[in-house]
């Protein structure tokens, strides 16, 4: 196999640089070096400004509510529906399926009568597990909900049980509604939380990409925005609480939208892309005249943060 140098810069702390999901792709095809003075290429992330010091092709990536700045980078993955040449979309949700190695149960078809026996094995109503205190639609609902039926939390925001949870797939797998809303509403912007649930078998509450129907199976899921009132959404959730069949039935549905590309195809694409812009005799967007501009952008806004701390002092 062809040997290609590549770094990982940018990106949340925990990344594993030899093990994630870009890593592992490309590792199908070659033999991949971590190289952080001389790569053939960088994927960066928007945690921070250490690509620019490079001056290869740069791949961005972002599972946060950001968009792409194709001043700075040659191919960028992202959650939005951009029809350019050099972007692909790979929501947050598709790398945490394929970290945790979900994808098998997700697109697995159980029997109707395991369904029912996961179904009856759904002792309590529905929980919430959040950190983020600004989230107000989510944080109002809960509230609300609360008032009817309790609701538990196990997160740091409105925690009722005694303590953060430890292991959040563990705590959600014992109720039948999960709330699953995103910290902010974008189109396309779709994380983890609608995956979770549904792994464990139990039903999103969903809130966050109004075209969340292009990538999962609405049948699966309650989505907020389908209903005229949160009066009306209670109302359903309470239905399916108290009708085991109702529940049964909505479990068992496909996860994904027909729409949505087979998980082996969209790896492929997503390897092409990238091979597309290894094998490419186009000079880096960073040693252009408007990657330059960017550069100087970037220095100018981390000047004026500086000059304004220290003004304050």
């Amino acid at each position: 196999m062809r040997d290609i140098k590549i770094d990982f810069v940018d990106f949340w702390p925990d990344l594993i640089k030899n093990n994630n999901y870009f890593y592992n792709l490309l590792s199908e095809n070659y033999n991949i070096i971590i190289d952080s003075v001389n790569p053939d290429f960088i994927f960066y992330s928007c945690f921070g400004f250490g690509h620019l010091k490079y001056k290869c092709k740069k791949i961005f990536f972002t599972g946060e509510n950001i968009q792409p700045d194709f001043l700075a980078c040659d191919l960028a993955f992202s959650f939005g529906f951009n029809e350019r040449k050099n972007h692909f979309r790979l929501p947050l949700y598709l790398l945490y399926i394929d970290d945790h190695k979900m994808i098998n149960k997700l697109e697995s078809k159980k029997t109707d009568e395991e369904y029912r026996r996961i179904w009856s094995q759904k002792t309590k109503f529905c929980c919430m597990i959040v950190s983020n205190p600004k989230a107000t639609r989510r944080i109002d609902f809960f509230n609300k909900l609360s008032q009817i039926k309790k609701v538990d939390s196990g997160g740091k925001v409105l925690n009722n049980v005694g303590g953060r949870v430890k292991d959040k797939i563990e705590f959600i797998k014992d109720y039948k509604f999960v709330f699953s809303f995103e910290n902010e509403s974008q189109d396309g912007y779709t994380t983890e939380k609608i995956v979770e649930p549904i792994f464990t078998d139990c039903i999103p509450i969903y809130w966050g990409n109004k075209k969340v129907h292009k990538d999962f199976n609405t049948t699966r899921f309650i989505n907020y925005d389908d209903f005229n009132s949160e009066d009306e959404l209670i109302k359903k959730l309470l239905e399916i609480d108290q009708d085991f069949d109702l529940g049964v039935k909505m479990i068992s549905q496909p996860v994904f939208a027909d729409e949505k590309e087979d998980w082996i195809t969209e790896r492929k694409q997503i390897l092409t892309k990238i091979e597309d812009l290894l094998h490419s005799k186009t000079k880096p967007v960073s040693k252009t005249y408007l990657g330059k501009v960017y550069y100087l952008k970037i220095k100018l806004k981390s000047a004026k943060k500086k000059m304004k701390r220290f003004l304050k002092y």
